[in-house]
């Protein structure tokens, strides 16, 4: 590695690291503001591991001031995939949306009802939904975006019910021991520069 320029630098326990725990800061940031824009009181495990999922995929859309590249993301630079606004950007995370399944001339029904996770980033522009049907994650061309109807919120929070959740979100580590955040804070660090080098959340 120090024939390519890369000086490997491993720190100690409990020893801070200002940039990535500012990262970690920055995707838990998001997290919360996500949370709080979405109706659901509850939210079942794979919803909130597909919020996470969001803040990074919308963190690599973008260049960073430290790139290798200022004028490429972070996507773009591993995947060689732009970010098409017309085809990215038609969701927002947590819609209520009918998608139209594949179906044939019997009076089965044609759509069912998901929630708008993110885009899949593909050229074609799908997104990824939580299905109200299976609680599973899907793939997904067509939809039709309608207002929430409290029956939608009440089959998420059914499903959090079944992963035994509570109320609002707590970060753990790996382990799935709670973070203290003031424990974590380094001098000088401020209550939203939070994190480890490893994160996960739930509620």
């Amino acid at each position: 590695m120090e024939l390519q320029g890369i000086n490997l630098n491993i720190t100690g326990r409990d020893e801070h690291v200002p940039e990535i725990e500012r990262f970690i800061g920055t995707v838990k940031e998001r997290a919360r503001a996500v949370v709080n824009t979405l109706p659901f009181e509850t939210l079942p495990h794979r919803l909130i591991v597909k919020i996470v999922y969001n803040a990074m995929f919308w963190l690599n859309c973008f260049p960073h001031k430290n790139s290798i590249n200022p004028m490429l993301s972070p996507r773009t630079i591993v995947t060689g995939l732009k970010i098409d606004y017309a085809k990215h950007c038609r969701l927002q995370f947590g819609a209520y949306v009918q998608v139209h399944e594949q179906h044939n001339n019997s009076m089965m029904t044609r759509t069912s009802g998901a929630i708008a996770l993110r885009p899949t980033g593909n050229t074609q522009g799908s997104y990824y939904f939580l299905s109200l049907r299976s609680g599973k994650r899907i793939v997904w061309n067509n939809w039709m975006v309608l207002p929430m109807p409290a029956e939608v919120i009440a089959t998420i929070h059914q499903f959090a019910i079944a992963c035994k959740k509570y109320k609002g979100i707590v970060f753990t580590d790996k382990d799935g021991k709670t973070i203290n955040e003031d424990a974590a804070m380094g001098p000088g660090d401020n209550a939203d520069e939070d994190g480890i080098a490893e994160d996960t959340t739930h509620e």
